[in-house]
């Protein structure tokens, strides 16, 4: 069986910092204080700027557009940064997995295979966009992992993206759901000030050696509506009649998040730790979902993980979904608190939307 290590990680975060007071203002529900005790976020960045009533502010078209100014920019950027950390040439690429619920256009994988041409990848190489949220990029490391240990890939990029900033508008995210008869509703403003935007990618090669790489590994599915965005598909269509502008906001059920996220992180971390029970003392770094700061401080508690190995950047960026572990990942790789070929020992772990889950325990 092939051993797949990380050969390089890449990020990219916009320079546009969002204040809680900035977005209190546009999108009124919680005071700017409120926010910061709620969440613990002091601030998100933002690709895309938005106007004092809270509209996204498009960059122009022209012939000198700015750049990165979409997804597949932000996606491009990060990728080109983990393949050149890791000394791989696009072309050696057998698949790449481009994972993100905010894509520049929704259908036929457009930005995997606007990234599979700009990045010059062979014919042969899998381009595919995976519509998912914040559990994303572990399930589909998973799935990238065995995949490789199989023999079928010997190099992969795993991308994953947000982009909240763009689809900002007042009448779509200050709307209320329900959602379920007999539920109480929600309201949209929670995504406007709890989401950032940002970009991660990895590169995995089946070439390492034996204890390196990644040792354990885990995914899971479960049925559990903890980010809701009714619109956009066939059934509520605007011409349709029966689609509200909040249709198209992501509506976070807060309560169902807090409550689902201990027990299916606790459920990711133990897994992967049960095969190997002797390492988990020496987990140097976790990488785990970002959804509030508040949360994760609680989860950390719970779990009597050590505060000071747990990564976190959701009070500086806003959660950045299925993006956020990459990019902690690459700033840590960055910094030089974790290295490649050193053997440092780390944990990847998320939970999101519908559910997906999943983990993996990590020797770099």
């Amino acid at each position: 069986m092939n051993t797949v290590r990380v050969a390089g990680a890449g990020a990219f975060i916009p320079s546009r910092t969002i204040s809680n007071e900035r977005i209190a203002a546009a999108f009124p529900g919680w005071s700017a204080e409120r926010i910061l005790e709620k969440t613990g976020i002091v601030e998100r960045r933002f690709l895309w700027d938005i106007d004092a009533r809270g509209r996204a502010i498009a960059p122009p078209e022209d012939d000198l557009p700015i750049y990165p100014a979409s997804n597949t920019d932000m996606c491009e950027v990060a990728l080109r940064r983990a393949l050149k950390q890791s000394g791989v040439d696009a072309r050696e690429l057998d698949a790449l997995f481009l994972i993100t619920c905010t894509p520049d256009e929704l259908n036929f994988n457009h930005d995997a295979m606007v990234l599979h041409h700009r990045l010059g990848c062979r014919a042969d190489t899998f381009a595919l966009v995976i519509d998912d949220g914040c559990g994303g990029t572990p399930y589909i490391l998973d799935m990238a992992c065995k995949m490789m240990r199989g023999g079928r890939f010997k190099t992969v990029a795993v991308v994953a993206s947000s982009l909240l900033s763009p689809q900002l508008n007042p009448d779509v995210y200050t709307g209320e759901i329900v959602p379920a008869p007999g539920l109480k509703p929600i309201n949209a403003y929670l995504s406007a000030y709890v989401f950032g935007d940002g970009a991660g990618a990895v590169v995995l090669r089946a070439d390492g050696e034996e204890g390196e790489g990644i040792l354990t590994t885990m995914s899971g599915n479960a049925h559990t509506d903890l980010v809701i965005r009714r619109g956009g598909g066939v059934l509520r269509l605007p011409y349709q009649g029966r689609t509200r502008p909040v249709d198209m906001a992501f509506v976070v059920d807060g309560p169902r998040v807090a409550e689902s996220y201990p027990f299916y992180m606790r459920q990711c971390i133990e897994e992967v730790l049960s095969e190997r029970p002797e390492l988990r003392s020496e987990v140097k770094r976790y990488y785990l979902h970002q959804p509030n700061k508040r949360l994760m401080e609680h989860f950390i508690g719970t779990m009597g993980l050590p505060h000071e190995r747990v990564a976190i950047n959701v009070d500086r960026y806003g959660n950045t979904s299925a993006a956020g572990k990459l990019i902690l990942l690459a700033e840590d790789l960055e910094s030089g608190r974790v290295r490649l070929g050193s053997g440092d020992l780390v944990l990847i772990a998320a939970v999101g939307a519908n559910v997906h889950y999943g983990a993996q325990l990590i020797r770099l």
